[in-house]
C-alpha cells in the first residue's frame, strides 16, 4: 500500500509516496550508524529532538534537497556537536 504526502507540509514539490512495509530500515551501513550515532547522543543529553530537528530544518533548502536523509541528520549532529563544543 502506498500514501502520498506532501514534503514536510510544503506545497509545490510534487508528491513524495511512503511505501507501507518491505523497505530496508536502512539502504547502506553508514545510515545505520549515523542512526546509532545520533540516538546515543540524544540519549547522552548532547542534544535533545527539538534541536536535531531545528537543524535539519536550518539546512539550505538546496542543500536539503539534494541530500539523502540520513545525510541531512549527519548534517545536523556536526552542526549541533560543532555549536556545542563537543567535536
Amino acid at each position: 500500500m502506498s500514501r502520498v504526502h506532501d514534503m514536510g507540509g510544503q506545497l509545490g514539490f510534487g508528491p513524495v509516496p511512503v511505501v507501507v512495509g518491505g523497505e530496508p530500515g536502512f539502504h547502506a551501513d553508514w545510515e545505520a550508524r549515523v542512526f546509532a550515532l545520533s540516538s546515543a547522543l540524544l540519549r547522552a543529553g548532547a542534544y535533545n529532538v527539538d534541536e536535531f530537528r531545528d537543524a535539519i530544518e536550518r539546512i539550505p533548502p538546496e542543500t536539503y534537497l539534494r541530500t539523502s536523509y540520513y545525510e541531512r541528520w549527519l548534517m545536523a549532529m556536526e552542526g549541533l556537536l560543532e555549536a556545542k563544543g563537543l567535536a
